[in-house]
């Protein structure tokens, strides 16, 4: 796992390296281990390592046989032993024992058609000196970041923001499109980045620069695959075996390897797993919250219990918000999720005894195991109803106190039916949204507002389901998630949190054989009447505990209400009162005091969006201001 960034001139001209250095200098907590430079005509890489195979050999950038191919990459290929046997057949020779080395030869033989070739997670740049070209690529699911920017003279890329804004010729202005998309969805959507005119390559794209053309390609999407006849046990039988490969794989390393545990399913598979190939005890990391309905302790102990792990647990408390400004730059854009602060604990609490986990991202979007899916289910079935039953459901549930909570099922079931009687896209819209069309309406300032109706968030969302069709509303949801949700939030969280403390992160559900094999199963049996992953329960029974089959999912979240309510909540007064805060420029005062008002009083549990706000004034602050 490493750091990567560049810059190429259209002209040839000389590159500054000291830039260069600079953007790796940003890296260093991707690859403490070593930094590699390359500078020809035009052309400047840089490179920090963080060393997990060939820890002697293996610095980059690496070069082919006669220095004409040069490669800058980060990430891991799994399936590197055989495509490097099939290399030195054909006569290529290799100088290190490196996973990434495989990418230039197997670019000499097959060009850009390399990419097909690939098992694992990467983002890489490979510099083409004869053809005087770059080329740049993302793994399918969008497991590594790169993000880049480019004019008609020059093109800038980096691992990360933070590095790439190192350049002093990209202006910070804040996109209002992406703010407007970032208030819905808590991330700013591929390929849009908070900076205008910085952009993310999307997952499964590859880009070329070229005389100072910059174009951007697709090579992969998930097949949509017509299910094969088969019975539950051939299916079951089939993922457990997939299931297996994919964690074998990933256990290749020259460092030690450990898990992340949450309890939930799809960790707890992992861990089966590894628990079959591992010489000694599978170390196992989790944590836990002093508040009861956070806390997933008693399941992460069972499974631990199960396999006779090695296991690690960290209690995390409300002091965690001390970091903030340290993953401010990291993220190096708004991100509302605040699940990064435990996730950021997990993985600096496991790097000080390994430096490689396990994961069990992916689980949930290839076998339908978020409530939503059941609810797009539900909301069929209502939608044959006269249109006053919903809207009287959620009239009574308005008056009860437990709705006031967003971790509750009461007010889950408010959000729900105040919904009903609007199409399925709109629909589903509200479910997920921080902030509704309304509040949006109410909060932003003109004339950020106007510009961002430029691509509102339906219009976003709908053109994700024009591209990713099912045969249901909730199999299309599915599938969205798998190219949004997954890569924009789930991906970045794992991906910032580990590689700031110099961990690399593997996950087996995210495959790419894998999941083609997933889609290949029936969505009924993923989400089988009410039971989410049903498929994948099946698959693990008389492996797992039946606890862990059977519990409903919980979700990796902290009690971010009640933070504001006590530890947080002088932060954000600092920052709603402040006369000169990035609040007062985007947004109007008083549609933010009476958030917080509503949210101190108990009237309603905004959290979320007093962090979406707070986590962006906190950006502004360190990147605009």
């Amino acid at each position: 796992m490493c750091g990567i960034c560049g810059v190429v001139n259209a002209d040839a001209r000389p590159v500054d390296m000291s830039l260069v250095r600079s953007m790796c200098a940003a890296l260093v907590h991707r690859g403490p281990d070593s930094a590699g430079y390359y500078q020809a005509d035009g052309i400047g890489l840089g490179h920090r390592r963080l060393s997990i195979i060939d820890l002697v050999t293996g610095d980059q950038p690496l070069h082919n046989e006669n220095k004409t191919v040069w490669l800058a990459a980060n990430g891991e290929i799994y399936n590197f032993p055989e495509l490097r046997a099939e290399l030195e057949a054909k006569g290529h020779g290799f100088a290190s024992r490196s996973d990434t080395e495989v990418i230039v030869h197997l670019y000499e033989e097959y060009g850009e058609e390399c990419l097909r070739r690939l098992r694992g997670m990467f983002a890489f740049a490979l510099w083409d000196a004869p053809q005087r070209k770059l080329f740049v690529a993302r793994d399918r699911l969008g497991k590594k970041p790169l993000v880049y920017w480019h004019d008609e003279r020059r093109f800038v890329f980096a691992s990360e923001l933070q590095a790439l804004v190192r350049a002093p010729f990209i202006r910070r202005e804040v996109d209002p499109a992406a703010l407007e998309l970032y208030l819905t969805f808590l991330y700013v959507p591929a390929p849009r980045t908070m900076f205008k005119g910085v952009e993310k390559l999307l997952p499964g794209h590859y880009l070329v620069v070229r005389d100072g053309k910059v174009s951007v390609r697709r090579y992969w999407r998930l097949p949509a695959i017509t299910p094969a006849g088969g019975s539950i046990r051939q299916y079951a039988q089939g993922l457990s075996g997939q299931l297996d490969e994919a964690v074998r794989l990933r256990l290749a390393s020259d460092v030690p390897v450990g898990v992340f545990l949450s309890g939930g399913i799809d960790s707890s598979a992992v861990v089966a797993m590894m628990a079959r190939h591992s010489p000694g005890a599978v170390k196992t990391f989790s944590v836990s919250f002093s508040h009861k309905r956070y806390n997933e302790q008693k399941f992460s102990r069972l499974v631990a219990g199960r396999f006779a792990t090695d296991h690690h647990e960290l209690l995390v408390t409300p002091q965690a918000v001390d970091i903030l400004p340290m993953l401010i730059r990291h993220y190096g854009e708004p991100f509302g999720d605040y699940s990064c602060i435990p996730t950021y604990y997990l993985a600096k609490f496991a790097a000080s005894k390994v430096k490689v986990v396990l994961t069990g991202d992916g689980g949930d979007e290839s076998f339908a195991g978020y409530e939503r899916y059941r609810a797009c289910r539900v909301a069929e079935v209502l939608d044959r109803f006269p249109r006053g039953v919903p809207a009287g459901v959620y009239k009574l549930l308005s008056v009860l106190p437990g709705a006031r909570d967003m971790r509750t099922r009461l007010w889950q079931l408010r959000r729900f039916f105040k919904s009903m009687g609007l199409a399925p896209l709109p629909r589903y819209l509200e479910w997920i949204a921080a902030f509704d069309r309304q509040e949006k309406a109410e909060l932003l300032i003109p004339p950020s507002n106007a510009a961002a109706q430029r691509q509102s968030d339906e219009q976003f969302l709908s053109a994700l389901y024009a591209q990713e069709p099912g045969r249901n509303f909730a199999e299309d949801t599915a599938n969205v998630d798998k190219v949004s949700y997954l890569p924009n939030d789930l991906l970045v969280k794992m991906d910032i949190a580990t590689m700031a403390n110099s961990l690399e992160a593997r996950s087996p559900f995210l495959d790419h054989v894998f999941m083609e094999y997933a889609a290949g199963i029936p969505f009924e049996l993923k989400l089988r009447g009410t039971t989410n992953k049903y498929i994948l329960k099946q698959s693990m029974s008389g492996v797992l505990p039946p606890e862990i089959i059977r519990r409903k999912k919980q979700g990796f979240g902290i009690p971010i209400g009640a933070w504001f309510r006590g530890e947080l909540y002088p932060l954000l007064r600092e920052m709603v009162d402040d006369a000169h805060s990035p609040l007062r420029t985007y947004f109007q005062e008083g549609a933010v005091r009476r958030c917080v008002d509503a949210h101190m009083s108990g009237k309603t549990d905004n959290g979320h969006k007093l962090w979406a706000l707070l986590v962006f004034a906190l950006w502004h602050r360190e990147f605009i201001d």
